[in-house]
């Protein structure tokens, strides 16, 4: 490694002109890569809601459906916008009450079911059909367009334009997210480093590395909106505590050597084998996400992974090239930085370290009930400001028409129709269903077969397959949904053991199951790839386990704090969050057991080489803690996504926690196991306890 060291510090000008070339293709990359906002989506594929999506898309061109209400308008208007809306590119056709009787029929005397569908007071209902999925750039053009054509009397609802929504709000907000966690990061940096060019040659490295981690998202073909928002963010505050390493490995190494491409060349060897096994962990963490069988994981994860892969590489090259090119400049804005020498933290936490090992017992078990006992939502149109238009529009939906969801049954072609009319009598009895529209609800005495046109049987029936329209009261992801739906399923069984059930509702039932067995699936595997990587870097059974309980304990604590403040937080908090604190505690932990085995090593006591481990690891510790901090509490400020700004508040508070726990809680386990951990540890050093007790007792 040392030849690697020095090649990259003699042609550093290399180096850099090579790094940047290879930015073109990132750009070209990033321009390419698709962005998707629809969460239902990464749902796996055998299961029955989405083989029913895929069956409305396929069979029935319907996969995608809105609901426009249009108020105080006058039928003949109504007609025109409904033909204007139909012409949109996307949209396959919109359905209304002329579809079934001609609009000069006053609607009093209309059937019960049509008016029940289409009419309330002052307002009237149309079904808008689409012609792909809600996440097609092709439908996310047609709600553009539809709003266009529609007035201030007028509100679109479903799937498709909250998800335009979330696109146009995610795109405006995440330069934002990028610039105010670079600002603050810098602030930061300029306090905490001796120079004040050093910060910036830091973050454009960085950069370096998170627009090739983002130009080559492109082999995964598109990335979803969460970790386009947060994955800038998550990189700069993960893999900046490597550029700290390095930075002060070099000013170490600057004391040994007169030639600065030598002090580099070791201090690039040294900090790339410091660093593997905090970067090793590190991924561990975030390819765990993506053994989720929600498939959003493996979409953050691999994303992530990569990223701290990129950011390793570009700490090991591109840093030490910009160090070396602008060094005059470093050196000559030199200043001192608000950081203390920590000496007084060392002495506390060393003399008391029982007090602090008591203090971290009496919070586990609250930590960890408040962490099992959180509130959580799993709907998308929670995260989104209640004066987005999609969001106005659901709420009118649900106030005016009863309506906050709509499943579509599929049965058999071969089920006949009076069997079908019983199944629908059923259906219409399961408590919160607001009506059910199908083919054969319309025919009967009042509205012969021959009176409805074929356009309109097409629309429930076609190919193997007849469909039916459920419109429920209750909102996804609810218990009394989630019941409605397992009574529906039930009965439709019944009728057709090869129907399905598929829509907003059955789909977001099934995101619930497979997130708690993910959540279960991710913390398990995390735990376990972190306690081998750690295993053997320390080549120790008990480290891991001590370690593993520190950050368990900090997880703990960050996760608690919702539930405690009474606040509900988003269903991916618990699976993403838990991989993304461990891969940043597990690099503090690491840094401070490795100074302490090293002063061991060197002959000092137990409490003697805590002191000076706590010491010295404090500054990269808390810069560390503080940088990722701020370059994450910013988005948690200003997000207008809650789900953008919970996941940033967590992540930020679990920066503190974690910096808190390593450096007040670990050292004191560390202290009081070292016997233990001597006996449990190869190569750990030849500690001579008691000798060293009394000289510390003795100072």
């Amino acid at each position: 490694m040392n030849k690697f060291g020095l090649f990259v510090a003699k042609h550093r000008k290399l180096v850099l002109i090579i790094a940047t070339l290879l930015l073109l293709p990132s750009l070209y990359g990033m321009a390419k890569t698709k962005i998707n906002y629809d969460i239902l989506t990464y749902l796996p594929k055998n299961l029955e809601s989405v083989k029913g999506q895929e069956i409305l898309d396929d069979v029935f061109d319907s996969s995608a459906t809105g609901m426009l209400i249009i108020e105080n308008m006058e039928s003949k208007d109504v007609l025109k916008v409904k033909e204007k809306v139909a012409e949109v590119e996307g949209v396959e056709d919109v359905t209304w009450v002329d579809d079934f009787l001609d609009i000069s029929i006053p609607k009093e005397i209309l059937p019960d079911e049509l008016q029940e569908m289409f009419y309330r007071e002052n307002s009237t209902l149309l079904m808008i059909k689409f012609k792909n999925d809600s996440s097609s750039p092709i439908t996310q053009e047609a709600i553009v367009d539809i709003r266009s054509i529609l007035n201030k009397q007028s509100f679109l609802s479903g799937m498709a334009a909250v998800l335009k929504d979330t696109k146009d709000l995610a795109d405006r907000q995440t330069p934002i997210y990028v610039t105010l966690a670079v600002v603050l990061a810098t602030i930061i940096l300029i306090l905490t480093l001796e120079s004040t060019i050093m910060p910036f040659i830091i973050l454009i490295s960085i950069g370096y590395a998170i627009l090739y981690n983002f130009g080559t998202n492109i082999i995964f073909g598109g990335i979803s909106y969460i970790t386009q928002s947060l994955a800038a963010v998550l990189q700069l505050g993960v893999t900046l505590d490597y550029s700290i390493f390095l930075l002060h490995r070099y000013e170490e190494e600057c004391g040994n050597f007169d030639n600065k491409e030598e002090a580099m060349g070791h201090a690039i060897a040294k900090t790339a084998s410091s660093i593997a096994g905090s970067s090793l962990t590190t991924i561990a963490g975030f390819l765990a996400i993506a053994a989720m069988e929600l498939t959003i994981g493996r979409d953050i994860g691999l994303v992530m992974a990569k990223g701290v892969a990129f950011g390793v590489i570009s700490v090991l090259t591109v840093l030490p090239s910009l160090m070396l090119i602008f060094d005059k400049a470093i050196n000559r804005f030199s200043h001192g930085t608000v950081l203390p020498e920590f000496g007084g933290l060392a002495k506390l936490v060393t003399k008391h370290y029982k007090v602090f090992i008591l203090i971290g017992i009496l919070i586990f078990l609250p930590a960890f009930y408040g962490e099992k006992n959180n509130e959580v939502y799993y709907n998308l149109d929670e995260s989104l400001p209640d004066d987005l238009e999609s969001i106005v529009a659901f709420t009118k939906l649900k106030d005016d028409y009863n309506m906050m969801t709509t499943h579509m049954a599929l049965v058999s072609k071969d089920v006949p129709n009076y069997k079908i009319k019983e199944m629908i009598g059923e259906i219409e009895k399961v408590e919160g269903i607001e009506n059910v529209l199908s083919y054969q609800k319309l025919i009967g005495p009042r509205m012969p077969e021959n009176f409805i046109p074929d356009g309109i049987k097409d629309r429930f029936e076609k190919g193997d397959y007849k469909q039916i329209v459920i419109n429920s009261k209750y909102k996804a992801a609810t218990d009394e949904e989630n019941a409605q739906i397992d009574k529906i399923e039930k009965i439709i069984k019944k009728y057709d053991s090869k129907g399905m059930l598929t829509g907003e509702g059955a789909l977001t039932k099934d995101l619930i199951g497979i997130a708690d067995s993910d959540f279960k699936r991710v913390n398990t595997l995390s735990t376990l790839a972190v306690f081998a990587i750690i295993l053997v870097v320390f080549t120790s059974i008990s480290i891991p386990i001590f370690l593993i309980l520190a950050i368990m304990l900090a997880i703990f604590i960050n996760m608690s704090v919702p539930y405690y403040l009474g606040h509900s937080i988003p269903f991916i908090a618990g699976i993403v969050i838990g991989s993304i604190q461990l891969g940043a505690t597990v690099d503090y932990a690491i840094l401070l057991t490795t100074r302490f085995r090293e002063e061991i090593s060197n002959g000092h006591g137990k409490f003697e080489a805590m002191e000076i481990a706590v010491k010295e690891s404090a500054k990269s510790i808390i810069t560390s803690g503080l940088t990722f901090f701020v370059s994450t509490i910013g988005v948690a400020v200003i997000s207008e996504m809650e789900i953008v700004r919970s996941l940033s508040a967590m992540i930020a508070r679990g920066a503190l926690i974690s910096t808190g726990i390593i450096l007040f809680i670990l050292p004191g386990v560390l202290i009081a196991s070292e016997g233990f951990i001597r006996l449990t540890s190869k190569n750990w050093g030849k500690e001579k306890a008691q000798k060293g007790r009394i000289a510390y007792e003795n100072k």
